[in-house]
């Protein structure tokens, strides 16, 4: 699994980069989206997920959810259009899942997507993400995660 500066990017994943989202395809076509460990480093403890409720729209490059931390609010964009079929109700209830398990339990929502065949390419395979992570960091001024352990 890579890891840019303490920040694990699991290798089995697809990456938006710029916007710190991961998608993970489904067995049955559904695209399911997270943030990023950069993200939820970045954030800072969340304190609220609110998603666009199952059935919605969401539209390409637009918010499938607004996160909140004690830092910041803002809207998780989603590179892929498409229905939301399913909410992290887990989630939900526990906003700091994201920071615990961004990649596991702390998903934001399961897509039915428009049109996966042409935004898929546009993804940065995990096997290839990190130096592109390294050079986001570096110009975003962000140091790293936080090692799960101090050494």
């Amino acid at each position: 699994m890579p890891s840019v500066r303490g920040c694990n990017l699991p290798d089995n994943l697809l990456y938006d980069v710029d916007n710190h989202i991961w998608y993970q395809e489904m067995p049955d076509g559904n695209v399911k989206l997270g943030m990023t460990a950069v993200a939820t480093a970045m954030a800072g403890q969340l304190v609220a997920y609110t998603p666009k409720k199952v059935g919605r729209s969401v539209e390409p490059g637009k918010s499938c959810a607004t996160v909140e931390s004690g830092k910041w609010v803002g809207p998780a964009k989603s590179a892929v259009g498409g229905a939301v079929a399913e909410v992290n109700e887990a989630l939900s209830a526990k906003p700091a899942l994201a920071n615990e398990d961004p990649y596991g339990a702390g998903w934001l929502v399961i897509l039915k997507p428009t049109d996966w065949a042409a935004v898929k390419p546009a993804l940065t395979p995990g096997a290839q993400v990190a130096h592109k992570y390294e050079a986001k960091m570096a110009a975003d001024g962000f140091a790293g995660c936080a090692p799960a352990c101090p050494t």
